[in-house]
């Protein structure tokens, strides 16, 4: 395990820190212990205690059923108005397909939404990865909602919602997936993130949606999951110089350079960009591959073209074509962001590989995941991050992932479990804005201000 005051990464001696075995399955009374002893009663999250989500008093009682905490209402008696701000605020839908409102909320993000503690890296979506994410099939334009100070005009908070069919178990839910939260710095006092999220749940409530997912790196009631980053150097020479790992004691440079050094081509036969006409078949493997998961998405054919066709500097999706049957057997992907780094003369920029959706059925998880790493190194990335959800730990140790401090908890929104998941029971992956460096540099929100409570 990661000392918990390294830095970003370390890079082991000899050999990854990586564990091949399951994650330890969290005792959630153990969360909701620790949570207790670091909150007084003054500091709790007041805002989440009025919601209908799972909270930590209720741990331990098998009596509450599982599923929906709260049934929908008639749709006429849901609130029609938007909610109350202060006068000198307005509530605005944002339409992506506005040139100058992308880049007002691109420029939002860009300068308030995520920034390590140490003001070292700050996350930067392009406009093309905003529209990409929020903009899916189906997906409701007044779910796009922003807040505007009245007299200047400015952008100074968004929150995002996109439409989901999100399989718990045997039930198939529509629920909204919440993201992006972002208020401006300045404004981090005047309680406005409550408002934002009661405003997009409202909207979700408009279009008959009762339920959402969203994901924090801060404990709030109730996690239904928690799990972990890890991450796998690309270009660990740019990844020192600016901070993000360093050498153990007794690691010489150039045994690092060699320890990580990956092959010059993917090995696997057949294996070659996803086209348009793999989708159907991409959608097969995916579909009967998450059902072995807990939580998973429910996806279509639509779903499958949208999210994982490749899209340059957005997606890359890679599928295996059996050189003598022709049938697509594995396919993996990742999509690509970039961070900024900030204070450093030589770089401006950090490239970073997120591990999407990727499905072994003829190749080795381990080889199909090394080539993936392979074309990842080829675009010019920097460093390749994965979460330890589904079988993604199964590669981990083999393919010298080093585990990160960085957490990240998964949420349902009035929707009850009645026991936490293993990280590997998880199959739903999202855009998430977290960076999962060590805890050092992670943001600590301020937990008496209910405006920090979530950075969705």
């Amino acid at each position: 395990m990661a000392d918990n005051d390294a830095p970003a990464g370390n890079v082991p001696s000899d050999k990854s820190n990586a564990s091949s075995e399951n994650a330890i399955e969290i005792s959630i009374d153990a969360l909701a212990s620790d949570v207790q002893e670091s909150l007084s009663l003054t500091k709790r999250q007041k805002f989440w205690e009025t919601q209908p989500v799972g909270q930590f008093k209720d741990l331990g009682d098998t009596s509450l059923p599982e599923g929906p905490i709260q049934q929908p209402t008639p749709l006429s008696e849901v609130k029609q108005e938007p909610y109350n701000l202060p006068s000198a605020y307005e509530l605005v839908t944002c339409d992506l397909d506005s040139e100058k409102v992308c880049s007002e909320v691109y420029a939002l993000l860009t300068n308030h939404y995520v920034e390590d503690d140490s003001r070292m890296f700050r996350l930067k979506y392009s406009k093309e990865f905003l529209r990409w994410a929020l903009c899916p099939p189906g997906y409701f334009r007044s779910w796009h909602v922003g807040l505007r100070a009245k007299t200047s005009k400015e952008l100074v908070a968004f929150i995002s919602g996109i439409p989901a069919k999100i399989r718990i178990h045997d039930a198939v839910v529509q629920l909204a997936e919440i993201n992006f939260l972002c208020v401006h710095k300045k404004l981090r006092s005047r309680r406005l993130a409550p408002v934002m999220i009661k405003e997009v749940s409202r909207r979700a409530r408009m279009e008959n949606i009762w339920q959402a997912a969203y994901t924090s790196s801060v404990v709030l009631p109730t996690p239904i999951t928690t799990c972990q980053y890890w991450h796998r150097p690309l270009n660990l020479n740019k990844l020192i110089d600016v901070g993000f790992f360093r050498l153990g004691a007794r690691m010489a440079f150039s045994r690092a350079i060699k320890l990580y050094k990956l092959p010059e081509q993917t090995t696997t036969p057949g294996f070659r960009k996803m086209e348009p006409h793999d989708v159907p078949a991409v959608t097969r493997l995916l579909r009967n591959y998450l059902k072995q998961f807990v939580l998973a998405p429910d996806f279509d054919e639509d779903g499958v073209e949208h999210w994982l066709l490749p899209k340059e500097d957005i997606m890359d999706a890679y599928v295996v074509e059996s050189p003598e049957s022709r049938e697509i057997t594995d396919f993996c992907s990742f999509y690509t962001f970039t961070w900024s780094i900030l204070g450093s003369q030589d770089h401006s920029v950090l490239k970073v590989a997120y591990s999407y959706y990727n499905v072994s059925t003829k190749t080795p998880l381990v080889q199909l995941m090394s080539d993936a790493l392979v074309v990842a190194k080829k675009k010019d990335l920097d460093v390749f991050k994965a979460l330890d959800i589904m079988l993604n730990e199964t590669f981990f140790s083999e393919l010298r992932f080093s585990r990160a401090d960085g957490k990240l908890n998964y949420y349902l929104f009035n929707y009850r479990l009645k026991h936490v998941l293993r990280s590997s029971e998880i199959g739903l992956m999202r855009f998430n804005g977290h960076m999962g460096l060590s805890r050092e540099y992670l943001v600590r929100p301020n937990r008496n201000s209910d405006e920090e409570v979530i950075a969705i």
